[in-house]
């Protein structure tokens, strides 16, 4: 709607220009045309007799025969007054400092129209006339003598015809700018109504409120709904066929599982591993039914996860007097699984505190286009080369001396599958180690 408006505001006064401008050449081309044909008729009834001009005392053209009709006639040869017609009666035209005429004086057969200011005999100035000055010689029986001839005509008539006009171009100019910008408002509202629906039924979509879009719109939409569509019934057969296979894999393993615990004959260490086995093996299977249980496309509460998080680890390290400082906005939403939120804050967290002296801070940062999670502490921080390989799975960061160095390399993998970034500097504030976690919100 806005390039159509700019459309309307930039093409309509453009044409409005270009039209006045065309209308304005035609009004200067016809006074040009009138003007010289005046001349032509005030040469027919001009003589010389002994170098002298000699014009009748009436002239065909009434107007150059009534004082002050806005019509005059001129003759002059160098600048000098020869003759004028009887409306010029009362008028002076301008002169130069030499008291030679200010008018002007074309070629030989050509002709010139411009535009002159002369007082009256009363004083008052500013009278606006077009003059066409037409220059010939006649021939005498000494030499030849060279006259130009001016038509003189006031201005105002034409003035008048270019203000009416430009006045009733402009306004329906303005009308018609109106007429279109209320015509497109409302082609662009019933055209762009399925759209403004589809739009919120995809939003109802985001929010978990609707698993499909209707199909009730036109045939080009209806297209790309059902394609989404399909996505979508996609995407939740997948997740089940997900949650099914680690179902199936679970009951699979818990029954070699059980008869390996049952036996007597196992070290104790033997039977705690299988017991660990068993755990996550469980875990896992629960992390695939809550995350199949979601959808890709309904967010979560920051808060929750956080806060549960920071009182899990509070008292975890109660005894080390570790401080967790959590600074979030309220309300802040992560579009992604519960599960995987709490694998990487939760990952990042743990091993801040292990390394933190008496500090901890998660800072949660949203802007327009990103979400952002920054994991601070006041430990002793990471070297260059520790920076370079923390990410990788089985190298430990010496700092941490706990951990069996695949947290971090986790949590990289989890944020490649958001299309994030996970990247590791020093705190500014608290001098330790800094890992920020960027998505796109």
């Amino acid at each position: 709607m806005l390039s159509g408006l700019l459309l309307i505001l930039v093409l309509l006064p453009l044409i409005g220009v270009t039209v006045n401008s065309a209308f304005q050449h035609q009004i200067t081309q016809s006074i040009n045309n009138q003007l010289r044909a005046y001349v032509y008729s005030v040469l027919a009834v001009a003589e010389v007799k002994d170098d002298q001009v000699v014009m009748p005392n009436y002239l065909i053209e009434n107007q150059f025969n009534v004082i002050g009709s806005g019509l005059y006639a001129l003759i002059t040869s160098d600048n000098q007054l020869l003759w004028h017609s009887e409306s010029f009666f009362g008028l002076n035209l301008p002169t130069t400092s030499s008291t030679a005429l200010a008018l002007p004086s074309p070629q030989m057969g050509q002709g010139a129209l411009t535009q002159v200011s002369f007082d009256d005999l009363a004083g008052n100035g500013d009278n606006n006339h077009v003059v066409y000055s037409f220059s010939v010689s006649f021939e005498t029986n000494q030499k030849p003598l060279a006259i130009t001839v001016h038509i003189v005509k006031d201005d105002a008539d034409y003035q008048q015809q270019i203000s009416e006009f430009n006045t009733t171009l402009w306004t329906w100019l303005i009308v018609l700018m109106l007429v279109l910008a209320l015509v497109q408002g409302i082609w662009l509202f019933w055209t762009l109504k399925p759209l403004n629906q589809f739009t919120k039924e995809l939003a109802l979509v985001d929010k978990g409120q609707q698993t499909r879009l209707k199909q009730d719109y036109p045939n080009e939409l209806n297209a790309v709904a059902n394609q989404l569509n399909i996505l979508l019934n996609t995407e939740q057969q997948q997740r089940l066929r997900y949650r099914n296979a680690l179902a199936d894999l679970a009951h699979s393993l818990k029954t070699p599982l059980a008869v390996l615990q049952s036996q007597t004959d196992l070290s104790d260490e033997s039977k705690e591993q299988a017991t660990n086995i068993n755990n996550i093996i469980s875990y896992q299977l629960n992390k695939a039914k809550s995350s199949a249980n979601q959808a890709w496309h309904i967010g979560i509460s920051i808060d929750d996860v956080a806060s549960k998080l920071i009182r899990t680890l509070a008292k975890i390290y109660q005894q080390s007097y570790v401080d967790i400082d959590y600074r979030a906005e309220p309300k802040l939403m992560f579009k992604g699984e519960e599960a995987d939120l709490h694998e990487m804050l939760g990952n990042l967290l743990d091993n801040a505190c292990k390394a933190a002296k008496s500090q901890v801070c998660l800072s949660v940062e949203q802007t327009d286009a990103v979400l952002r999670f920054i994991i601070e502490d006041d430990g002793d921080g990471l070297t260059e080369q520790q920076r370079q390989n923390v990410f990788e799975r089985g190298i430990r960061a010496d700092t941490y001396h706990q951990g069996h160095g695949i947290g971090l390399a986790i949590v990289q993998d989890l944020v490649k599958t958001y299309q994030g970034e996970l990247t590791v500097s020093q705190s500014e504030q608290f001098g330790g180690a800094k890992f920020i976690l960027t998505f796109a919100s």
